[in-house]
């Protein structure tokens, strides 16, 4: 059974970095280079940066996934380790967020908030 995990591990591994790579190359670039982008706070950054952001968030929550699926290959199942996967991968959409829409997009409250209670919950497991 484990390999069967570290497998789905690796494959979410790979395509989450196909996935940043190929997006950023063939389609946000290309994308970004349309000028009739909607202008949100009176220009196209805001839409620009949230696109970007989100799509990479995909990549981040796949890795977290991953992360997820070598846990449960182990012997033993920590419930501890789990909600730590899960306050570090928060933790870092609550970074890309909060770095990548300037604070403008205001999901980081929100990533922010989830990896903290998360973080915080860890110890109560």
């Amino acid at each position: 059974m484990a390999w069967f995990l570290y497998g789905s591990a690796l494959l979410l591994f790979l395509v989450a970095l196909a996935h940043s790579y190929l997006g950023e190359r063939y389609i946000l670039i290309r994308l970004f280079r349309r000028d009739n982008l909607p202008k949100l706070f009176g220009s196209d950054d805001f839409t620009k940066r949230t696109l970007r952001f989100a799509w990479h968030l995909t990549s981040v929550a796949w890795l977290g996934l991953a992360a997820v699926a070598i846990a449960l290959a182990q012997p033993e199942l920590s419930r501890t380790l789990l909600a730590q996967i899960i306050a570090i991968t928060f933790a870092i959409h609550f970074f890309v967020a909060l770095f990548g829409s300037k604070g403008k997009h205001r999901s980081w409250i929100v990533f922010g908030s989830v990896s903290l209670m998360m973080f915080f919950a860890s110890f109560m497991l």
